[in-house]
């Protein structure tokens, strides 16, 4: 299968950056999340991985110096994992970025059929397995526009977790994100 096929030629080229597949993983879902979503928790989830396989991603990330773990604000047990400055620089070398330039001349038609295509394999295959969307906070039922105009924490506003959110974190990746019903 062609998809395959690529995948594993995109695995072949992490290894040549000195991280392993699921370390580019990690990497690149914290500097996709929201505040909500950057716990040992949530990245488990996220990576469909075991608590022990992240542990020992996110152990080795911190040996890296990529990654930072500290207990979140406010929570008493709570893990909060951050991307350091090298972490992000580490980021921006990300091998997957390779793609770009050829996907780009496949035209915005083809494009968008194959956005279309994956997004519907992927929405089926966590449906069927009833994992966690993980969809960016402005696709979310639970999404509030401009629900907290007036706070200093952002015009916008999640209705489930009742906390103002920034412009910014409306792009984010949420764990608690469920689909917003497809407008008629």
């Amino acid at each position: 299968m062609l998809v395959e096929r690529l995948e594993r030629l995109m695995r072949t080229e992490e290894y040549e950056a000195g991280l392993n597949p699921a370390q580019w993983e990690a990497l690149r879902y914290l500097a996709r999340c929201n505040r909500f979503s950057n716990s040992p928790g949530a990245l488990t989830a996220y990576l469909g991985a075991t608590k022990g396989t992240v542990s020992q991603t996110v152990r080795t990330l911190e040996r890296k110096g990529l990654v930072t773990r500290a207990k979140r604000p406010g929570g008493r047990r709570s893990i909060q994992l951050s991307l350091t400055d090298e972490g992000e620089r580490v980021l921006s070398l990300d091998p997957r970025r390779r793609i770009g330039p050829t996907a780009a001349t496949l035209g915005a038609d083809t494009l968008d059929a194959l956005r279309l295509g994956l997004r519907t394999l992927l929405h089926d295959r966590i449906a069927r397995r009833g994992l966690k969307t993980f969809g960016l906070c402005r696709s979310c039922r639970h999404f509030i526009r401009l629900g907290a105009e007036h706070d200093p924490g952002g015009p916008h506003r999640c209705g489930l977790l009742e906390l103002p959110l920034a412009e910014a974190e409306t792009a984010k990746l949420c764990v608690e994100h469920e689909p917003a019903p497809a407008s008629a």
